[in-house]
């Protein structure tokens, strides 16, 4: 079930405090109900793409500890575990919020889709990465019945596609026979994923000062002064880069984020701050 990637699910969460409404309780216990189902959710997918990847996994230097591949878990406790966790937590889901309930399908069939075809795709592998995180996202603001805001979207696609093409570049430099492990580096270049985050990279820090000072965002948390953010997103992006490319990180957001001391301070920092000025800015307008 892969317990560490659960971290990725807290983009459930943004809604709920780009909306203010933290305090709210019953809202919130909404959004950490939304957030439970999104971990059994993602934990079916992750047992199922690990049963087929399983031969494959064996050949890799750390997914062959996997329990799977390394046959500490068995094929049918793992099949049977997955049609639970996947039972259950779509069930959950539509009784929660029907609406909510169908992204969490979406989600499920989007990542099953990606497990057995979409991955080995050049380009569309990574997309579909960004709108898993994007469909977490959505899940989060329907749940609590808040309108999706436009900027979340955009924001959310062009940071996921940023990690994902940086972990899609740690893959290729740093395994042997990379293109073994996952056939759609067989498309890919370390130039040609580096042209692609050139793109994203600038993109993603435009999109985010924009909304920074964005009127419509103004009125909507109630603080003019959100720009002031921006500096921990600049270092934040920057950290990550120097990790990527000088310290061989990337190949897992998740351990690349909690291991390194000065990127957790950062975005610890980054969300501290956005709540203090929500809250000195008073109620939404």
């Amino acid at each position: 079930m892969r317990p560490r990637q659960w971290i990725k699910n807290l983009v459930v969460f943004a809604a709920l405090i780009f909306a203010k409404k933290w305090m709210d309780l019953p809202l919130a216990g909404r959004a950490a109900a939304a957030f439970g189902l999104f971990c059994l959710a993602s934990g079916s997918v992750y047992i199922i793409n690990d049963l087929f990847d399983a031969d494959r996994d064996r050949k890799h230097p750390l997914k062959a500890r996997r329990p799977i591949a390394s046959k500490a878990l068995g094929t049918l406790p793992a099949v049977t575990a997955a049609i639970l966790l996947l039972t259950l937590s779509l069930m959950a889901g539509f009784a929660l919020f029907p609406a909510f309930g169908a992204v969490l399908l979406a989600y499920v069939a989007l990542n099953l889709v990606y497990s057995f075809w979409l991955k080995e795709v050049v380009i569309i592998d990574v997309m579909v990465i960004a709108s898993g995180f994007v469909l977490r996202a959505v899940g989060g603001a329907l749940v609590i019945n808040v309108p999706i805001s436009h900027w979340l979207v955009m924001c959310t696609i062009l940071l996921s596609l940023f990690l994902a093409l940086c972990k899609r570049r740690q893959e290729l430099a740093s395994l042997d026979n990379a293109r073994v492990h996952r056939v759609s580096l067989q498309d890919y270049s370390l130039d040609f994923i580096d042209q692609m985050i050139n793109v994203v990279t600038p993109s993603t820090l435009v999109a985010y000062i924009l909304y920074s000072v964005s009127p419509e965002v103004e009125t909507k948390l109630g603080t003019r002064h959100l720009y002031l953010t921006v500096p921990f997103v600049l270092y934040g992006i920057f950290r990550y880069l120097y990790l990527v490319h000088r310290k061989g990180g990337g190949g897992s957001p998740t351990q690349t984020l909690l291991t390194d001391l000065p990127l957790l301070a950062c975005v610890g920092l980054w969300a501290l701050t956005v709540v203090v000025l929500m809250s000195l800015g008073g109620g939404p307008a």
